[in-house]
């Protein structure tokens, strides 16, 4: 069945637009990851019903037309691959961006809102979602739900699972749920019944209550992952309760569509300030790690060299996002910077690390016992003076990746190894060796992240012209990947799966625990019509084939 075609059966069940322009389609054949896939159509739903339409079309036409599917869709931001198919996009941007009032400290908020919007209504109440991403001014709710995300506040908060209320859920049925956290006599009543959403809590509990010590020894060893299916995290043993958010989250639009997100919002802290540790190499950085984390501290960031460089070049990027005036204020920041790029005397590495309070003296006295306490390190370190120079370090290290991609000539930013996390006290065995791996294959890459839990984001820069590029990518994803297995981490901590490394879960989780992800996936969609080919049935052949060719 053609786009036309399509278009034509769906236009009269739809209020919303439908767009099949040969422009448009080339712009949501891409998102911030590696792939191209071209979409037959972009379907821009204005409310639920025009999702469930969709979604009742597709089922009832699945059979005759295999190749049809829905992939759910926001501000496209997703590094994995995961917002892009070769049929039907759902974009939630331009209409479903609602946000409702904040009762309870909840703020109800559909998945096309951008996170920026978001946040400044709920600052507004003095309160926020604090599991935003380093990408928080272009990525919007959906995808952050959809992705499981975290950034520069995991250290504290934990990822965005950790603050979902509830969620609005379209299932293959086409029928929308009120997806929340339930007790046991619930869930048997949700079982009991003979409908769809029976069947799915009865076939969903049954797999987990059934499989519990297999599933449970399978959870990673780190403090967060976003790889394969968090079947680990839906039943609560002690708490008793079932709740399906926690299988929901993170699941990339593959079990079923949000169309609305409860947000559990908490109070934002007076004042924030940090301290700024430049390191001239990679020397002792974990050691540096294991010290600060005794601190406690509410942020852990860090970004490299070559961000900072882009950074001084290119700061005028931020007058668009932060007017005249701030970024004026910003640019006068960066002169101390400019000095050492003159001078020669670049940091290899600056870490960030922030303290938040309500007293403003706590917060300073906690970062100059911290300064004191690495000064035997023998590394110049600063602790900011104002909310402007401590912003100056967040931009760079928000605006690291988006820089990369905008101003890197003749090559490509390649997120392909760009989110793998083992516990800290790893780190000096492992990076060592992450760091041989990348110098073998004369890679150029680039590195931020998040010290304070093993985190790092490692994009290289590749020639994709090269008929080479996508075996160097294949070899340096294996290598890499068994190396994170010997240290019992995750291969991505919040950049999840799609399809760059949905080919490699059996890898991490061995071959029965994805044979349980299969379940899953056909327990809530047994047809594959949502989002097929990422968390259950990717194929490095689909790497292969779906790798962009060209370096812009």
């Amino acid at each position: 069945m053609n786009s036309e075609e399509i278009k034509s059966q769906l236009t009269p069940l739809l209020t919303g637009d439908i767009d099949i322009e040969k422009r448009t389609l080339e712009i949501y054949s891409h998102d911030a990851s590696l792939f191209e896939v071209m979409p037959q159509m972009v379907i821009f739903p204005k409310n639920t019903k025009d999702v469930q339409a969709v979604v009742k079309w597709v089922g009832e036409n699945k059979e005759k037309n295999p190749s049809l599917s829905i992939t759910a869709r926001s501000a496209g931001t997703d590094m994995s691959g995961g917002a892009v198919n070769n049929s039907i996009i759902l974009d939630f941007t331009r209409y479903m961006n609602a946000i409702g009032e904040v009762s309870n400290n909840v703020c109800i908020v559909e998945p096309g809102c951008f996170y920026r919007d978001f946040e400044k209504e709920t600052l507004k109440k003095n309160l926020f979602m604090p599991a935003y991403t380093a990408s928080r001014e272009i990525c919007a709710v959906g995808g952050m739900v959809a992705n499981n995300a975290g950034g520069e506040n995991t250290v504290k908060y934990g990822k965005v699972e950790n603050f979902i209320d509830h969620l609005r859920v379209i299932f293959t049925d086409g029928n929308e749920y009120i997806i929340k956290p339930i007790g046991k006599q619930e869930l048997n009543s949700k079982a009991s019944q003979d409908n769809f959403e029976g069947k799915l809590y009865k076939n969903i509990s049954q797999l987990i209550f059934d499989n519990k010590e297999k599933i449970f020894a399978a959870k990673p060893h780190v403090s967060k992952n976003s790889a394969g299916y968090y079947l680990w995290n839906v039943w609560d043993e002690q708490a008793q309760v079932f709740d399906l958010c926690r299988l929901i989250v993170g699941s990339q639009g593959t079990l079923g569509i949000i169309t609305q997100i409860g947000f559990k919002l908490v109070p934002k802290p007076k004042y924030g300030s940090l301290l700024a540790i430049f390191m001239p190499s990679l020397d002792h950085l974990p050691e540096i790690v294991t010290e600060v984390m005794t601190f406690k501290p509410d942020s852990f960031e860090t970004y490299d060299d070559y961000s900072l460089k882009l950074a001084v070049k290119f700061f005028f990027d931020f007058f668009a996002q932060m007017g005249f005036v701030n970024a004026v204020k910003l640019g006068l920041q960066f002169i101390p910077e400019s000095w050492l790029i003159l001078t020669g005397g670049i940091p290899k590495l600056t870490l960030l690390v922030q303290f938040t309070g309500d007293n403003k003296e706590d917060v300073q006295t906690r970062l100059k016992e911290l300064q004191m306490k690495v000064a035997h390190f023998g590394l110049k370190s600063r602790v900011t003076k104002s909310p402007i120079e401590a912003e100056k370090y967040w931009e760079i290290r928000r605006q690291s990746f988006n820089m990369l991609r905008k101003h890197v000539h003749g090559k490509r930013t390649a997120p392909f190894i760009d989110d793998i996390i083992v516990k800290p006290e790893y780190l000096p065995e492992f990076l060592p060796k992450v760091e041989a791996i990348l110098d073998e294959a004369k890679l150029v890459y680039t590195v931020a992240g998040h010290a304070g839990d093993g985190n790092f984001h490692i994009i290289p820069l590749m020639d994709l012209h090269s008929p080479y590029s996508v075996d160097t990518i294949m070899e340096i994803s294996e290598k890499i990947y068994s190396l994170v297995g010997e240290y019992k981490g995750s291969i991505t901590a919040e950049h999840n799966d799609g399809i760059i490394r949905t080919p490699y879960l059996e890898k991490m989780y061995g071959a029965e625990i994805v044979s349980f992800f299969k379940q899953t996936k056909e327990i809530f969609d047994p047809h594959y019509i949502l989002n097929p080919g990422k968390k259950v049935g990717g194929t490095f052949a689909d790497i292969k084939s779906k790798l962009i060719r060209k370096n812009n």
